[in-house]
């Protein structure tokens, strides 16, 4: 029993551990400098380091949902929507969180329409929205 606990723990740091270290390479390459976002070297980076920290937290909701049994998303969404409903994030941070899969979905299948604003926006304004969410978890899961 407790081996199965660590090991289910381990999944949870492991996504986390992926989520901040996605950020921070996030913050190297930003700088909290919108011009560079015209370097398309530094651009890629933030993109598919977004892409990687929602992902991981895509997957973080998912082990979450399945652990426990919370019910079975028919989607990514539906994930965050499930930890909603069971109180483990806010209705806000669902939302937030909900949002990035979306940008997700832009950045993995539709490359060229990335919208360099909404990248800003989220760059100037969202990545403490994966914070929150690994804060969540982790709170929930003292």
């Amino acid at each position: 029993m407790k081996a199965g606990r660590f090991m289910k723990n381990d999944v949870i740091l492991n996504k986390i551990s992926v989520i901040e270290r996605c950020i921070k390479r996030i913050h190297e390459e930003y700088e909290n400098n919108p011009k560079n976002l015209e370097n398309y070297t530094k651009q890629d980076s933030m993109i598919l380091n977004l892409q990687r920290a929602c992902e991981a937290s895509i997957d973080l909701a998912m082990h979450m949902v399945a652990q426990k049994k919370l019910g079975l998303p028919q989607n990514s969404r539906d994930a965050f929507s499930l930890l909603e409903q069971h109180g483990i994030i806010t209705p806000f941070l669902s939302q937030k969180m909900k949002a990035m899969v979306g940008f997700r979905n832009i950045a993995v299948h539709d490359y060229q329409e990335i919208n360099l604003t909404i990248l800003q926006k989220i760059l100037d304004h969202h990545l403490t929205d994966f914070t929150e969410f690994t804060k969540a978890i982790l709170f929930y899961e003292q």
